[in-house]
């Protein structure tokens, strides 16, 4: 019988305990969007905060074509969790155009008030000097396409009839077409949205433009799940003021199946990275356990494993 050595043995314990620490490793795959775009950015953040935070979850980011196609992801099992912008996750939840779904909210991730962006020399200033030019809507699987669409219907405009739309492969591609005259405006949303921050970081700047109250008051009568939200000055470069809009809260959902012990970790894990990530990601200050039981549009939509922690900490009653 062969004794082994000392090194040897050692070498056997640290490789059982890599092998242990492994298999008990929550591996969870996240679908963001195209790259380019906000959600790409946010999850890589969000992933190293959290895997920081309790080294026991890895998140995987994974690029998808957006909140449209994280859905069906979701619902298939395919992906673990997945960021929804939020007039998608508010049409997914209320079955229109399609049966509701069946996901969780684990948490919320940041209010996206929705504008547009013109070149600093444009002689476009309000929306409706935008009609009949070509406008870039974004990514077309993008949530940010469907808020600009109950945007524009609350000003009884419609985004096909009455735009030259540009629907992107990428989400980043949009900037660009601005700069160089394709494209008479980029619509996007929120603080810290990269394709903004491209457009007020180019020579000569950009201007930003958004409804005015009149417009908002509009535009809320007839979509009243919209909020009134507004983007701090400072936001982006060059931009003084606070520019108010509406909008609305975006989430990160998880797939129905999703076991409640995985779901408490994570917003255990959250919790305890909201410094962090509030640091890595200007806009991810807003990631925090008291806005996702706020945000979230009933308790019921909260997954149960992070409900349980909410109300642990007094967040969620």
């Amino acid at each position: 019988m062969h004794r082994l050595t000392c090194p040897a043995f050692a070498l056997l314990l640290v490789i059982a305990t890599m092998a242990s620490a492994s298999a008990q490793k929550a591996i969870i795959t996240l679908g963001t969007a195209t790259p380019g775009g906000g959600f790409p950015v946010y999850g890589a953040a969000f992933a190293e905060a959290v895997n920081a935070a309790d080294p026991s979850l890895q998140i995987e980011p994974r690029n998808t074509k957006g909140s449209a196609e994280n859905i069906p992801l979701l619902e298939a099992g395919t992906i673990d969790i997945g960021l929804v912008q939020g007039e998608a996750a508010y049409e997914a939840f209320a079955g229109i155009g399609r049966p509701p779904v069946n996901l969780k909210i684990i948490s919320a991730m940041y209010s996206s008030p929705g504008m547009f962006v013109v070149r600093a020399d444009s002689p476009y200033r309000t929306i409706k000097d935008l009609a009949g030019k070509p406008v870039a809507f974004g990514a077309r699987g993008s949530g940010l396409v469907i808020l600009a669409r109950y945007v524009l219907d609350g000003l009884g405009l419609d985004q096909d009839k009455d735009f030259q739309a540009i629907y992107l492969d990428r989400a980043g591609d949009g900037p660009a077409m601005v700069l160089d005259g394709r494209a008479a405006a980029l619509w996007g949303g929120g603080s810290g949205w990269p394709g903004f921050t491209t457009m007020a970081q180019a020579p000569g700047g950009a201007r930003f433009i958004a409804p005015s109250p009149d417009e908002i008051a509009r535009i809320r009568t007839r979509h009243s799940f919209l909020k009134a939200l507004t983007i701090p000055a400072g936001s982006y470069p060059a931009q003084d003021q606070p520019i108010a809009s509406v909008g609305s809260w975006s989430f990160v959902l998880a797939r129905p199946t999703l076991d409640d012990e995985t779901a408490y970790r994570l917003a255990r894990a959250l919790h305890r990275a909201e410094a962090d990530l509030g640091t890595k990601l200007a806009q991810a200050r807003e990631t925090t356990a008291a806005n996702t039981a706020a945000a979230a549009p009933n308790a019921a939509m909260i997954h149960p494993g992070v409900a349980k922690y909410l109300r642990e900490i007094g967040a969620l009653r």
